[in-house]
């Protein structure tokens, strides 16, 4: 049987009872901005042990996997999802991934590290061969709260944003300069991790003693190659900027305007850009730089405030959600069940990439009764989008 009659490609899974969802079905998921609330758990995992691998662990036992294990850690909070979708957009990103909470994490990951010790312990002929030094729990506690910094760090940087001054402030912070998976990245940091273990057979035919740890030449030039890229996007990002605020759309002057990363293509953008009327998407080419070079731009006119959606905007999902979105809208229809209900859905135009016009990327909808109170809160996914005109179109 061949591999392709195994895998089933445009699924992206395995068939039968091992079905899960496979590395085409992630990318697939991944870019079109389903599962955007969350950095790739793996880009973290890799980071974290390139920063062991980078030198860290020559100064304590279980630096590697402290290092590795405090990087995703931060995202323990996905357990708020238990209480909804707003519940856990609500507490997703806050402390846990703030300056503060952080602390708390490292402490939780330190003490997880230090039972695994007590359950399993090294051998002493392990340390007496290898030379490793004995753990060092202050330095592992540093090291561990340097990791949560970094996933701080790297969820900043996609356009998602963090809250890092929790509880001090509930504000959110986004770089907008990568998006949630980027293969570049993962060809640094697996290559760092891969590179040295191919240099380590070739040692040990030729008969090469090593010395210490291998790959920390490695870790350490995937680690500058990521913050290259950082460097490198950042200037495009400020270019697109640049790019949408120095024209007029519609004869009107743009009130402000994002850009939004597409994966591996550091010069394609996709632009937001807000009017006294109407909001508008596009696609940017920070190289040219150049705006709507397809001349289609999606045009979201604003509608004027009404009592429904006045009142859905003071519901706990309204709130939370109109907390965390950047350009957010709404769109209502009448229900037949309640009577007299209304359904109001919650979109954030940031997510609204042009080539996924209709998709419902991290929105949410709420149903209202006839005396305009909460009924239940439905996820965007489980909401079919309104059929008619909501003050939402495409332009000609």
């Amino acid at each position: 049987m061949s591999f392709f009659r195994i895998i089933d490609l445009r699924k992206g899974c395995w068939p039968g009872k091992l079905a899960f969802p496979g590395i085409l079905s992630r990318f697939r998921y991944f870019y079109a901005g389903r599962k955007t609330s969350y950095l790739e758990p793996l880009t973290h995992f890799l980071f974290g042990a390139n920063l062991g691998r980078a030198g860290l662990n020559r100064k304590t036992a279980y630096a590697t996997l402290t290092l590795t294990l405090a990087a995703e850690a931060p995202d323990l909070d996905v357990v708020s999802r238990f209480g909804g979708q707003m519940f856990g957009l609500n507490h997703h990103r806050g402390f846990t991934h703030s300056f503060l909470g952080g602390i708390l994490v490292a402490a939780v990951v330190v003490g997880f590290v230090y039972v695994l010790k007590r359950i399993w312990p090294p051998r002493k002929s392990y340390d007496e061969v290898r030379g490793d030094p004995p753990p060092r729990w202050g330095l592992l506690f540093a090291y561990a709260y340097f990791a949560v910094l970094t996933h701080i760090l790297l969820d900043f940087t996609n356009n998602y944003g963090v809250r890092p001054f929790w509880p001090f402030s509930e504000r959110w912070y986004s770089w907008d300069i990568v998006l949630v998976i980027e293969p570049v990245m993962w060809v640094l940091l697996i290559g760092a991790l891969v590179v040295p273990l191919f240099s380590s057979l070739i040692n040990q035919e030729i008969g090469v003693r090593r010395q210490g740890p291998p790959g920390k030449w490695a870790a350490r030039f995937a680690l500058l190659g990521v913050v290259l890229m950082w460097g490198v996007r950042d200037y495009e990002h400020r270019r697109a900027i640049a790019a949408l605020e120095s024209r007029t759309y519609q004869n009107e002057t743009p009130l402000r305007v994002s850009a939004y990363p597409y994966w591996v293509n550091p010069f394609r953008w996709y632009g937001v850009v807000e009017t006294e009327r109407f909001y508008a998407g596009m696609h940017v080419d920070s190289l040219i730089p150049e705006v709507d070079p397809e001349g289609n731009p999606v045009i979201h006119f604003k509608i004027e405030e009404t009592p429904v959606t006045a009142a859905a905007k003071q519901t706990y999902p309204g709130r939370v959600y109109f907390d965390w979105a950047q350009y957010p809208i709404t769109e209502t229809e009448a229900l037949p069940n309640p009577p007299g209900g209304y359904r109001v859905r919650f979109l954030d135009l940031r997510y609204a990439y042009p080539e996924r016009i209709g998709g419902r990327t991290l929105s949410t909808a709420i149903d209202l009764d006839s005396q305009l109170h909460l009924v239940r809160e439905v996820r965007g996914s489980d909401a079919p989008r309104p059929e008619a005109d909501r003050g939402s179109q495409k332009s000609p």
